[in-house]
């Protein structure tokens, strides 16, 4: 009798056991679901102050692209201005464009760098040339949009269509950086390099870059035996390891943060639903799967400007080394020039001229 009153104890207590795992289990399901779909609302709504729904795709390309099932390429630009207010009031120029070719068939990318001073023909100016980094201002004065027309502009240049861009100006990459919780890199020189408003020590060997001393590592060029090569290879290190940080499982928590804290210091014009995808897919590249390739240039201390002889430091390539690149990118994309876009890249035969 006193077994058996046992036994229906035991089954109670397992009873009540399962119940109240289930019930946890139950518990942490919701919170989790609850949690994602409050963090999904919160990125979306972080996104949507930074997004930039004037800006569409390639003019080169007849339908957009597909970036979960097709290459791409993104358009990364540096503005010079300390923030959004300074850019409405001065307008701005791109101190950093650096385009990446992104693979997602072969998980792989390549990034080059083009140098703020290389000479070029500026776009929707009836072939007038000029340091690239006018691209912008010369668009605004006509009535077009400034990123697109550097867009247009790296597009004639390089021969290949740019499908998404984003854009940060100083305190927009301060706050990126400071957001993911800095950056590690090894400085194979010290100096001090140009940071908002002042010069910042960056010391020899590993260090820890929290958002102005990033911001003074990539901006050094004048004390760089390198000059924009050194500098190139800085910022595409830096920009690396903060889209590595974002991410990762403990960037992703935090990406939110991240657009929140740059609020429109920052823009962009990936679809909001391709953001996830692509940050996933940037995952999947190894290492070694990315590639940097140097877009090589030679200075010009002085050129003839409205007919006088003056100093003028412009970067000039040599078309060979353009072509280099030209295939490359072209390879990594599957690009032949052949979509039926709208619009027609302008001829560089002698774009260098």
């Amino acid at each position: 009798m006193h077994r058996v009153a046992h036994s229906r104890v035991d089954r109670v207590k397992k009873k009540r056991r399962r119940r109240w795992v289930f019930r946890v289990i139950t518990l942490v399901l919701l919170l989790t679901v609850g949690i994602g779909s409050y963090f999904g609302y919160q990125v979306v709504s972080a996104l949507n102050k930074s997004h930039d729904s004037e800006v569409g795709g390639s003019k080169l390309r007849a339908q957009p692209v597909k970036p979960k099932e097709e290459p791409f390429a993104v358009m990364l630009l540096g503005a010079d201005t300390i923030d959004v207010e300074e850019e409405k009031s001065l307008g701005w120029r791109p101190d950093v464009i650096m385009i990446a070719a992104v693979n997602p068939k072969t998980k792989s990318a390549k990034l080059v760098s083009i140098p703020r001073d290389t000479y070029v023909k500026i776009a929707n100016t009836g072939g007038h040339r000029s340091k690239i980094n006018d691209a912008a201002m010369a668009g605004v004065k006509r009535g077009i949009n400034p990123v697109d027309n550097v867009r247009q502009t790296v597009e004639n240049l390089l021969g290949i269509p740019i499908d998404y861009y984003a854009k940060v100006n100083f305190q927009g990459f301060v706050d990126i950086v400071d957001a993911v919780g800095g950056v590690d890199v090894y400085n194979t020189r010290s100096f001090r390099g140009p940071a908002i408003g002042k010069k910042i020590f960056i010391g020899y060997g590993d260090q820890h870059l929290d958002g102005m001393k990033a911001l003074a590592y990539v901006r050094q060029r004048k004390d760089d035996p390198e000059g924009d090569m050194g500098r190139n290879k800085r910022q595409q290190e830096v920009i690396s390891k903060i889209i590595g940080k974002i991410a990762s499982v403990e960037g992703v928590t935090k990406f939110s943060d991240v657009v929140e804290a740059v609020g429109k210091n920052f823009t962009f014009n990936i679809p909001l639903s391709e953001v996830p995808s692509m940050l996933a897919l940037y995952k999947e590249i190894p290492k070694e799967n990315i590639e940097r390739i140097e877009f090589k240039t030679y200075t010009q201390e002085y050129g003839i400007v409205n007919g006088i002889r003056k100093k003028v430091y412009w970067e000039r390539y040599r078309e060979k080394d353009l072509e280099q690149i030209r295939q490359l990118l072209r390879q990594q994309l599957n690009w032949t020039g052949n979509d039926s876009g709208s619009g027609a890249a302008e001829s560089t035969e002698n774009n260098n001229q």
